[in-house]
């Protein structure tokens, strides 16, 4: 939806790449809120509403197809596809964007109080942690980190598509497992990132083989039962 209605204020007019920046993070507010009142209000499951409400947004950029039809203006192109020290700009803005992330989790009072309410909720409220206000500042945070993510994607692709998160779903889920902890209260961004590049590893090498996609998505549904297996037993005999 970001990546759709990013293109769509942009118009492939040159000079428009950050009125397409605002418009993709202003969606991500929208939604980490819309997310959070689901959530908050009718006391739904937090991967219940957030996954109902993917399908929502699906259909707004339906409604807005028009964006999907757009190319990205030519200097944002070349910025996303374009490289800095042999490495992709992208995945710079990745490395700042985790370094910041990092600093905040591991320094700040926000980042205690985000892994107090991971740990547990009720303790956390007792113990003075305004809750629903890290509950509601996280879930927009990540959602406006998704719409980025979205931009960026559509820019370095050429276009948006509806379904061009959908290979990221699963994949984002074992990075996690992987690099931390899925069960909250643990922060572990660089596990994160050698958890991405481990599963970078593992695709690209399916993928020498002539695996096809199906094998590439068993493989990863049983690396993350094996991992929480894994980190269930642990915490059982600790």
């Amino acid at each position: 939806l970001a990546a759709t209605l990013a293109l769509k204020a942009m118009s492939s007019d040159p000079g428009t790449a950050w009125l397409g920046l605002i418009t993709a993070l202003a969606v991500g507010v929208g939604t980490g809120l819309a997310n959070y009142a689901l959530i908050f209000l009718l006391r739904l499951p937090p991967i219940i509403a957030t996954l109902a409400a993917s399908l929502v947004y699906q259909s707004v950029a339906i409604w807005s197809n028009r964006g999907l039809r757009i190319k990205p203006p030519e200097g944002l192109a070349d910025f996303a596809t374009g490289r800095f020290l042999g490495l992709p700009n992208v995945a710079w803005v990745g490395l700042v964007l985790a370094i910041v992330v990092w600093v905040v989790l591991e320094r700040s009072v926000w980042g205690r109080w985000l892994l107090a309410t991971g740990q547990n909720l009720r303790v956390a409220r007792l113990a003075g942690v305004p809750v629903e206000l890290v509950r509601a500042t996280t879930y927009v945070s990540v959602a406006v980190f998704a719409s980025l993510a979205g931009y960026l994607l559509a820019s370095f692709s050429g276009g948006a598509a509806l379904n061009m998160g959908a290979e990221y779903l699963l994949m984002s889920i074992a990075v996690v497992v992987i690099g931390s902890s899925i069960a909250g209260g643990n922060s572990n961004v660089p596990g994160v990132w050698g958890a991405a590049l481990f599963m970078f590893l593992v695709v690209s090498m399916l993928n020498s083989y002539g695996a096809g996609a199906g094998v590439r998505n068993v493989l990863t549904g049983a690396m993350i039962i094996a991992i929480v297996i894994a980190a269930s037993t642990r915490r059982t005999r600790a």
